[in-house]
């Protein structure tokens, strides 16, 4: 298909799309739930038919050279689907934010002013390789009462279309529209811009996956898009800090699982307790196979450190390797937060509170924590149920997304004929 083709396509996607989310940001929560729940027990019994779609994007991933971390994050293993389906029914069991009514005032004309929870309308997503995300995507949208437009990668075109007709399935048989979830048939490049094209039929953005792919989309889309470039994730650990206390705090942080957006990629310490804090943690890090990469102060206290470059400071690595720097005070590492951060999650270990509540009202980050692992930055963990993702922009969320996340608040009056004066 040509280009042109590719354009035409996705605008009419776009068009079918904001026409189903108008009845669709209306419907009882009972309906949306049902259409969750539904997908939840399809997805059970057409395990098969999905399997031989997902082994059509294994095969073409084979046969590319992917690696097999890459071809894990592929597979719709049953282990996968099962946890899909748990997703599905934790969502539909979640509290509905639509039509919720929020700060009810009576103002001195005689009007009750309050601000109603509803849909954002039309939601493109764009993501690479998890075909998962399809699922969890579209129920977190359809929970929130806004029809999502979706395109994966392209290693997982047959999987996503595949759980997408699945989801059509269960949207008809409640007598919604099918165009509530859909999944852009194309791999070709120009199916994203012409989807980035469509601020007339969508209302927000949300990319997922590598920097680059987040950056392409932010420079190229008329939409607003909530982006999360990266996650540099840092802690600090006072000079009034538990070494105990550190020591987990950064073996969680790094080792639990280093690969994801919360994982701890770079260590401040404190002169004060550098001394004594380091040797401890270098010894449990180095232990699980951390690389150490440390400034000329850390490694004079542990010589096995590898010296750190410049370009080492702010990385993301994603890996088992961490950056190590001693500070003078807290000052110095909240300059060090500001320059080298990316706004997902800070941390500091501290018994004072005075540097603790320092630390939570300056450091500018989705996520701010006192004596616990970045972790927990995560949208189960803060009790949201389920995210579909993590902002570090402000506008209109910030840190992990959930239903609440998904919606807006518009005013509403009551009133008993007031006028205006």
């Amino acid at each position: 298909m040509d280009k042109k083709d590719i354009r035409t396509t996705v605008i009419e996607m776009a068009r079918q799309a904001r026409a189903a989310s108008r009845p669709l940001a209306a419907i009882p929560t009972q309906v949306k739930d049902r259409v969750l729940l539904r997908t939840a027990e399809a997805l059970v019994a057409k395990r098969e038919a999905i399997g031989a779609q997902n082994e059509l994007d294994l095969a073409a991933g084979r046969a590319k050279g992917l690696s097999a971390a890459m071809l894990d994050r592929l597979s719709l293993s049953d282990k996968v689907i099962n946890s899909m389906v748990q997703g599905l029914r934790e969502v539909a069991a979640l509290p509905d934010p639509v039509g919720q009514v929020e700060q009810l005032k009576r103002r001195p004309s005689g009007i009750t002013v309050g601000r109603m929870r509803v849909p954002l309308g039309v939601v493109g997503m764009i993501y690479e390789s998890r075909p998962n995300v399809t699922i969890d995507a579209a129920a977190l949208c359809l929970k929130a009462g806004n029809a999502v437009l979706l395109r994966g990668g392209s290693e997982a075109i047959h999987s996503n279309l595949a759980l997408a007709e699945v989801l059509q399935e269960s949207l008809a048989a409640e007598g919604l529209a099918p165009a509530c979830v859909q999944v852009i048939p194309f791999t070709d490049r120009e199916a994203v811009n012409a989807l980035l094209a469509q601020e007339e039929f969508i209302d927000l953005i949300i990319p997922r996956g590598g920097e680059g792919l987040i950056r392409f989309v932010a420079e190229n889309s008329r939409i607003p898009v909530l982006k999360h470039y990266k996650g540099v994730c840092h802690v600090y650990v006072d000079q009034e800090a538990d070494i105990d206390m550190g020591v987990r705090i950064c073996m969680n942080g790094k080792t639990q699982r280093p690969g994801v957006c919360n994982a701890l990629e770079g260590l401040l310490v404190h002169r004060g307790i550098a001394a004594v804090f380091l040797p401890a943690v270098a010894a449990a890090l180095q232990g699980a196979g951390v690389e150490l990469r440390g400034c000329p102060s850390s490694r004079a206290v542990v010589p096995t450190m590898t010296e750190a470059q410049e370009s080492d400071w702010g990385t993301e690595f994603l890996d088992l390797i961490m950056t190590v720097k001693v500070v003078d005070d807290l000052d110095e590492a909240l300059r060090y937060i500001e320059r080298y951060g990316s706004q997902h999650t800070e941390s500091i270990v501290t018994r004072s509170y005075a540097n603790a509540q320092r630390f939570l009202r300056e450091v500018d980050a989705s996520a701010v924590m006192v004596n616990a692992s970045t972790r927990f930055n995560d949208g189960g963990q803060f009790g949201l149920g389920a995210e579909i993702g993590i902002s570090t922009t402000k506008l209109h969320a910030y840190g992990p997304m959930g239903l609440e996340e998904l919606t807006t608040r518009k005013f509403i009056v009551y009133g008993d004929g007031e006028v205006r004066a």
